[in-house]
């Protein structure tokens, strides 16, 4: 089975630019590796310069590395469809347009586009025999910890469910078919188990979140950014996920001695400010794996090269069985 590394961090730090530098990476490494994004900006189109979809694609010029992006709104229109078809088919016909209804409602509530999303999620980490390392650029920080987290509180509302469908059919159809129909009729019950198969996919990602993923986070060297990575840490911690390591990125590139300008004396003073901070990430209990310079232009190319060559992360991950 592959292995899952996953780079997370707040909106627009960097992590499509450090989680595809890694996969390259793993790549000249011997790695058959895949990057996968869940982040909406989709911005692996862009350091590539190829367009990707929602299924595994080659990255020109880069033999055993692939991408794909997965488009948040398509998975939570996919999810409602499939949502309806699935009870439309055990009700009667009289409940189905106050079921559909419920249905659009409870897919515009906060949470919905998590659930759609992590459908999807699982889908991918159960069809990766092919790869050896599946890198996940992320969404936003807010986003994937709360993606994160849906194991351990689906798993026991679907117990709950489970339990008063089973209590349903005791109660309201012994005494109509028997107690020894009401008992095969539990056992055969599509809605029992499809709740099943959906508890085993829930029970299946959390195990793999637990024990076969790395975490990384990425963060600026901005307050900002400091004070968010803190709090993340905090959570994933708290969701008994640890942290492998944190890598800072677009760091203010030192000017040289003879620039002494305006402008060479902000980027002197900026940059202090910065190292600064980074003696605070290095506080952290996590190790600060690479400091990455600001790139005056778009990171493609040979500059996603350089980068590649900045991290200092083990291509074999520090946790789960690699």
């Amino acid at each position: 089975m592959a292995s899952f590394v996953f780079f997370g961090g707040k909106g627009g730090v960097g992590k499509t630019t450090v989680a595809s530098a890694y996969a390259l990476r793993c790549t000249e490494a011997g790695l058959r590796t895949i990057v996968v994004s869940t982040d909406p900006a989709h911005s692996t189109s862009d350091v590539f310069e190829q367009d990707f979809d929602d299924e595994p694609t080659p990255v020109d010029g880069y033999d055993g590395l692939f991408a794909m992006e997965i488009d948040p709104s398509e998975e939570i229109d996919q999810h409602l469809q499939e949502t309806k078809r699935a009870l439309n088919d055990h009700v009667s016909p009289s409940m189905v347009n106050a079921i559909d209804q419920q249905i659009e409602m409870a897919h515009q509530t906060p949470g919905a586009y998590e659930s759609a999303l992590f459908d999807r999620f699982i889908e991918v980490m159960r069809t990766t025999d092919d790869y050896d390392r599946v890198v996940f650029d992320t969404a936003p920080t807010g986003g994937t910890l709360r993606l994160l987290s849906l194991p351990e509180y689906l798993e026991g509302w679907i117990d709950r469910l489970m339990d008063k469908r089973a209590r349903s059919i005791d109660l309201f159809e012994k005494a109509a078919i028997g107690e020894r129909e009401a008992r095969r009729k539990a056992e055969n019950d599509p809605i029992i188990a499809r709740l099943r198969e959906r508890k085993e996919r829930f029970e299946f990602a959390g195990r793999i979140l637990s024990e076969e993923a790395s975490f990384y986070l990425v963060l600026n060297p901005d307050e900002l950014s400091i004070r968010e990575t803190s709090r993340a840490i905090d959570d994933l911690t708290g969701h008994d996920l640890s942290v492998s390591g944190v890598v800072v990125n677009r760091l203010t590139p030192q000017p040289d001695d003879d620039e002494q300008g305006t402008g060479g004396q902000f980027l002197r003073e900026r940059r202090e400010r910065e190292l600064e901070r980074l003696e605070t990430i290095r506080a952290f209990d996590e190790p600060l794996l690479a400091t990455i310079e600001t790139r005056v232009g778009e990171v493609k190319g040979s500059l996603l090269d350089d980068v590649a060559d900045e991290l200092t992360i083990e291509i074999t991950p520090q946790t789960g069985a690699h």
